[in-house]
């Protein structure tokens, strides 16, 4: 029966991320700095909030777009932390995740044969929604700009088909982010223009030389602004994520939502909760220590001769692979796993445009880190 399924769903694929991860966990000893997830426990007190919702038997469905609670308080949350205004009533939706935001949030905006810009490289959760919705990505290589998505870098793929635009920053995978002054320009050259702007901010609370700044500050009626609670309070399985965006647009976003999913789990609700009033600077502890293992690891990469650019947030390295290894990402991150039991996810996870690099994961403790560092010391001089 294979052959009556929809054509667009058979020719994508499994995130690169995921199937390199999945490949290799049979390794004995191996070392991951794969997957970015963080390695500190979930607070205790949000995690006694969700263990007082299920007590209290807060297990039925909420409101579509979450419960009224936690939506103030994602909205208080942007505006404390990024001067944002938004009507908890009528312009956010609590989301599973923030992989569910960037799907229903394309999915109501796109049409067939419109076009999506996107840095690349870049995560790989959007192209396959782009796809199954008869759009085009459109890519913009910005390896030769720092890795920096700047308005220089997208005005030249615009045209009248495009219909948005991807800022995801700080990046995944490159930990680049954009400043005040890269966002005005972005804003000011689109404010008259029918293009929106999908603005994915999930490592916002994770930026260390700048201040975050969201583009939505400057261009709030273009903008859909994802953001969520798995990197800044490591909630990765709570799966609690947040879309904000004007009434004429949320309205209709909530619609796809609804019919996705119903609404959020209502226990992570109120853990989530937790998460944004009493521990609205959580973030802060574990980001010191993420920088301090950033510093590390940049030192130790230029030590060995790699060409990198040092992350402006997030908790990856995107490192280029040493012209004297003659093999493509996918088969050095292979050759690294057997022969120095250290995994990394190759850069063809990351469109063709992440080819020649492999990312790393600072999203593990120093001992670890120190420990697959010298591991790939010791391959490289092999």
């Amino acid at each position: 029966m294979e052959h009556l399924l929809n054509e667009r769903v058979k020719n994508i694929e499994i995130s690169g991320i995921r199937r390199f991860s999945n490949m290799v966990s049979h390794v004995e000893d191996v070392i991951s700095l794969t997957i970015g997830q963080p390695d500190f426990p979930t607070p205790e007190h949000v995690k006694k909030a969700g263990i007082e919702a299920i007590t209290d038997n807060f297990t039925s469905y909420t409101h579509n777009a979450g419960t009224i609670e936690l939506r103030k308080a994602a909205c208080e949350f942007v505006k404390k932390k990024y001067h944002l205004d938004y009507q908890p009533e009528s312009e956010v939706i609590v989301t599973m995740g923030a992989s569910e935001a960037i799907d229903i949030a394309l999915r109501t905006i796109l049409t067939e044969g419109t076009e999506v810009i996107l840095p690349g490289p870049i995560y790989p959760g959007y192209e396959p929604v782009i796809r199954m919705m008869g759009a085009q990505p459109v890519y913009c290589d910005i390896r030769e700009n720092q890795f920096r998505f700047t308005l220089d870098m997208i005005k030249p793929y615009i045209t009248e088909k495009t219909r948005c635009i991807v800022l995801p920053y700080p990046s995944n995978p490159t930990g680049v982010s954009l400043n005040e002054g890269e966002l005005r320009e972005i804003a000011d050259y689109l404010s008259d223009k029918d293009i929106f702007v999908l603005a994915d901010e999930i490592y916002s609370e994770l930026s260390y030389n700048q201040t975050h700044y969201s583009i939505a500050s400057f261009l709030k009626e273009q903008t859909i602004v994802i953001n969520g609670l798995s990197k800044s309070h490591s909630m990765t399985g709570w799966r609690i994520g947040f879309l904000f965006a004007p009434e004429s647009i949320a309205k209709h976003i909530l619609k796809v939502h609804q019919y996705n999913v119903s609404c959020a789990n209502s226990i992570a609700q109120k853990a989530a909760y937790e998460a944004l009033t009493a521990g609205i600077d959580d973030a802060l502890s574990m980001k010191k220590e993420y920088e301090k293992r950033r510093d590390y690891v940049y030192q130790r990469l230029e030590t060995m001769g790699f060409e990198v650019v040092k992350p402006d947030g997030a908790f990856y390295f995107f490192i280029k692979i040493p012209s004297s290894i003659a093999l493509n990402s996918f088969d050095f991150a292979v050759k690294l796993v057997n022969d120095a039991k250290v995994a990394v996810v190759p850069g063809s996870a990351f469109s063709e445009y992440g080819e020649g690099y492999f990312r790393l994961s600072f999203a593990c403790s120093m001992g670890t880190l120190e420990e697959g560092l010298n591991r790939i010391e010791q391959f490289l001089k092999k």
